[in-house]
């Protein structure tokens, strides 16, 4: 039986795993209550999340603001535009233990990365908000930058070429089941996120000495 590959790098999604993203928390005290709980149902039914996908993916908001007036009316475009021009309010705070947690494994010898479904247009508020993300980060793939995204197999073989990575001493968490599963379909060991606890947890199973 082969000795299992040591541990090199550390790769985190950012939104739930890195930092804690509510679209409540950037309407919630702007808009009535009832049309925020209806624009954050889990079904979407403003497409929110739908056109956020699509900004995540590469799109602009200029060409998607059109589809959100056609779609949903000039009352959801104009928060949705709100929403995308006040996003640093829907990031509340880092994940409690993360930041530990990156300064951990850097302590310890680990190379730590981020790779992220994000617009290329707002990815910027995370390291302006939370500097010391873009300090315990060697470096973050963006799939609003790079016009690809999870769980596509091409970002991750993208983070592989730029980072240097091994796929087997290779840990990634994402806190989304399908971005899990893509990360493993390429050879990384990969867990969905719960909390800080757990994530140091599954990486003491592959052998990290924290």
């Amino acid at each position: 039986m082969s000795e299992q590959t040591p541990i090199t790098d550390v790769v985190f999604d950012f939104c739930g795993v890195l930092l804690d993203w509510q679209t409540r928390a950037c309407l919630e005290g702007v808009l009535p209550q009832v049309f925020v709980d209806r624009i954050c149902a889990d079904d979407d039914p403003c497409g929110f999340f739908h056109y956020e996908d699509r900004m995540d993916a590469g799109e602009d908001f200029a060409d998607i603001y059109p589809d959100v007036v056609r779609e949903h009316g000039k009352e959801v475009a104009q928060v949705f535009r709100y929403y995308i021009e006040h996003y640093g309010d829907a990031l509340p705070r880092m994940l409690p233990g993360m930041e530990q947690l990156l300064g951990d494994l850097n302590a310890a010898g680990y190379r730590v990365w981020g790779l992220t479904n994000w617009s290329h247009e707002t990815f910027h508020i995370a390291f302006e908000k939370y500097p010391q993300l873009e300090r315990l980060l060697r470096g973050t793939v963006v799939s609003g930058v790079e016009k690809m995204h999870k769980p596509n197999a091409d970002i991750y073989r993208l983070a592989e070429r730029r980072f240097g990575l091994t796929p087997a001493g290779t840990v990634f968490f994402d806190d989304t089941a399908r971005n899990v599963a893509g990360a493993q379909a390429v050879g990384w060991h990969a867990f969905r996120f719960s909390d800080a606890e757990q994530a140091r947890a599954d990486l003491r199973s592959l052998g990290c000495a924290l």
